[in-house]
């Protein structure tokens, strides 16, 4: 195992490759946070419920490209090195983001409109197909003895303070202009400071460092190679899918759904909406390292077991007493419930993750797994919700999402660590 000393700081490497990681979440959010408006801009229908399902469905597609990303760009990042691979996907994140900052209208151009969106989160989905992997195995392999828990957990840790940061940019722009000249166009500043931002982020990503134990590899395998180390491992790619798709859609139906469902569904104000959101951030930025340091004392297998069970023992409830007397405390006190069982569970999968996979295709095995999760699971959770409140009347029915999300998360982890836990109930000595 590497560390991150004397080469650098711990803090200054955390902040150094998560800055990227936390550009990515922003730009994610952002769509999330403003669907009602893009919806309307780029998908105009005469029933709202169309449109958001539209939008929806263009933001889940960015995740369908997460997979080839995965592949492609991971297996680059195991051949070439970790820095130079961040740079690159950075690089195309950013062409993403610019298109759907600046793309006029379906008013004004039309039916390009919408497929010029489409391209742009395609471009991001792409990137982000391996850039949570590579920054979670960069941060892996720079971890000190016994903390990598703690230290892997900032990568997830950064994506809420690209949520806090989002949700605080909306509520100024509430505080500034009106709904109409929001409708029709502020919406888009955020997008604006997201592209400004991207200078200042390569420049940073630039100054990191390569990890010693890549460097230490004597061989680094071709993409063929890669190809066959997938195909030879595809039951604990599968494996590891399945555990990730707790962590994805409780994320994303706790973040990028919150502010549409607070709005849309329980009728409340913008302002409360992504006040929630705000404290859900927090909420998760406070709780995910210390999971991840937990996992560091009593092992990955626990958390994930005990926080899975509970998910699906009180999601669906959880909901349903919010929905019966909607209000900003309700909505406030279920978020945050539903942040804790998230950041509980996720503060030992990500970590757990970088352990399964084999050294050699480690990056492009996680970001395999992951972007799976994501583009079957957690990257359709919004239009998912959605489509369940529209087809069933239910506004708790996003519960049985996660519910069923829950039941992969344990299913997975009792599966992949079926010795250990066998070692620690019976008291048979686990094997590897």
């Amino acid at each position: 195992m590497t560390t991150a000393s004397p080469r650098q700081s711990s803090l200054s490497m955390v902040l150094r490759v998560t800055s990227g990681n936390f550009l990515e979440m922003f730009d994610f959010f952002l769509y999330g946070f403003y669907a009602t408006y893009i919806a309307k801009t780029f998908f105009p229908s005469g029933n709202l419920y169309a449109s958001l399902i539209m939008a929806f469905a263009t933001f889940g597609a960015g995740f369908l490209a997460r997979p080839i990303g995965a592949i492609v760009l991971g297996s680059y990042i195991d051949r070439i090195g970790r820095r130079k691979g961040l740079i690159v996907t950075l690089a195309i994140m950013a062409c993403g983001t610019a298109l759907i900052a600046f793309v006029p209208g379906y008013a004004s151009i039309g039916l390009a409109a919408p497929l010029l969106v489409l391209l742009g989160r395609l471009l991001q989905g792409f990137s982000a197909g391996v850039e949570l992997g590579g920054v979670s195995v960069y941060l892996a392999e720079m971890a000190t003895p016994g903390r990598k828990g703690f230290f892997v957990s900032w990568q997830s840790a950064s994506q809420q303070v690209a949520i806090m940061f989002a949700a605080v940019l909306g509520y100024l722009l509430h505080q500034a202009f009106n709904n109409q000249q929001i409708d029709q166009w502020a919406w888009r500043i955020p997008f604006f400071i997201g592209c400004m931002i991207i200078p200042f982020i390569f420049a940073i990503r630039r100054s990191l460092q390569e990890t010693d134990a890549f460097l230490a590899h004597k061989h680094h395998p071709s993409f063929a190679d890669i190809l066959r180390s997938i195909a030879q491992n595809w039951r604990l790619i599968t494996g590891g899918m399945l555990l990730v798709v707790m962590t994805t859609v409780s994320f994303y139906l706790i973040t990028v759904y919150t502010p549409t469902f607070g709005k849309s569904v329980l009728k409340l104000s913008e302002n409360d909406s992504l006040l929630v959101t705000f404290f859900v951030g927090l909420s998760n930025f406070i709780w995910l390292p210390i999971m991840g340091a937990l996992s560091d004392r009593i092992g990955r297998w626990p958390l994930m077991l005990g926080f899975s069970l509970l998910a699906m023992l009180t999601a669906y409830p959880a909901l349903a007493w919010m929905v019966a007397s909607p209000s900003f405390g309700h909505m406030l006190a279920v978020e945050l419930w539903l942040s804790f069982l998230y950041a509980s569970y996720n503060g030992a999968t990500v970590v757990a993750l970088t352990e399964l996979m084999p050294s050699h295709v480690r990056t492009v095995g996680f970001s395999l797994a992951y972007s799976l999760a994501t583009a079957i699971f957690g990257g359709f959770t919004p239009l998912v919700s959605t489509a369940l409140i529209d087809a069933s009347g239910d506004k708790a029915a996003p519960g049985y999402w996660m519910m069923l999300a829950a039941a992969c998360g344990l299913a997975a982890t009792l599966m992949l660590y079926r010795k250990d836990i066998r070692s620690r109930f019976v008291g048979k000595p686990a094997t590897v």
